[in-house]
């Protein structure tokens, strides 16, 4: 069936979100315009609003509305321990369970070479500066256990042995293959605690 241009451009702006197909798109535009109305507006400002007001920490490259987020403006935070993960959404599995104290560095990726994503893609040159500055006693690893979060880890290893810093590695309790945010929180604790060092 045709829908009008306005339908279909809706279908497939939510087409855009992870998981979304083109039937649940379909559905989702139908259950706004017929019964959900309002809720859109509220969700269409919204999202207007977040693209243009949430950027990223120039400290840990998080996303934040603020130059610098919560966690790293924060005095209860210990600074000479910086933790690195690939997404926001890692930091927010770690944060979770609550037994981390430290900072972060957030990549938004992992190596891929097939992907086109390089060193110059994650923040390295940031990370690297950050590393310099000499106030970061520990460095943990939290790349996820596929074969592009191994060869992330890998890198920022070799890279942060070149200072007087101790490198660790979650440790693998984790499945292999598998993502943080989708790791229950008494195996990520216990992997957390685990770390070893590279």
């Amino acid at each position: 069936m045709q829908f009008s241009p306005l339908l279909t451009e809706l279908i497939e702006a939510l087409r855009c979100l992870p998981g979304v197909g083109p039937k649940t798109a379909q559905r989702m535009a139908f259950q706004l315009l017929e019964r959900q109305r309002e809720k859109g507006n509220y969700l269409a400002n919204t999202l207007l609003a977040a693209m243009q007001k949430i950027d990223h920490c120039r400290r840990c490259r998080t996303f934040s509305e603020t130059d610098i987020c919560k966690l790293c403006s924060s005095s209860h935070r210990d600074p000479s321990l910086l933790c690195i993960v690939e997404n926001p959404i890692d930091l927010v599995a770690l944060e979770q369970i609550g037994i981390y104290r430290g900072l972060y560095f957030v990549l938004m990726g992992r190596l891929s070479p097939l992907d086109g994503i390089g060193p110059e893609n994650l923040g390295i040159k940031e990370l690297a500066a950050l590393l310099a500055q000499g106030d970061i006693k520990e460095v943990i690893l939290a790349t996820n256990p596929t074969v592009e979060g191994e060869a992330t880890a890998h890198y920022i290893s070799e890279l942060a042995k070149q200072y007087p810093i101790k490198v660790t590695r979650i440790a693998h309790g984790i499945p292999l293959g598998s993502e943080l945010e989708y790791i229950d929180s008494g195996t990520l604790a216990h992997a957390f605690h685990g770390r070893g060092v590279i």
